[in-house]
């Protein structure tokens, strides 16, 4: 995957692999230790059910989807919700 600065993800469209638009992004968070990448935090659309997200939420409703289920990133991300 090419690189791809953050300040280009901020605000993007997530999507589900199956097409279904998931949310906007809203931060990512890393391992301190090692720098790598680890969650996409992503505020979920008041359209798409929560069961239809297979992924952790956190207090404020944020949906942590992990980097590794990213698949590709242009107009929008896609995301494994395989």
């Amino acid at each position: 995957m090419a690189d791809i600065l953050a300040e280009n993800l901020s605000g993007k469209a997530v999507m589900g692999s199956d097409g279904t638009e998931l949310g906007m992004l809203y931060n990512i968070t890393m391992d301190l230790k090692t720098g790598a990448l680890s969650d996409l935090l992503v505020t979920p659309n008041e359209n798409v059910s929560p069961g239809r997200i297979p992924f952790e939420r956190d207090e404020a409703g944020r949906v942590h989807i992990p980097v590794s289920t990213v698949q590709a990133v242009k107009d929008y991300i896609v995301v494994d919700t395989s």
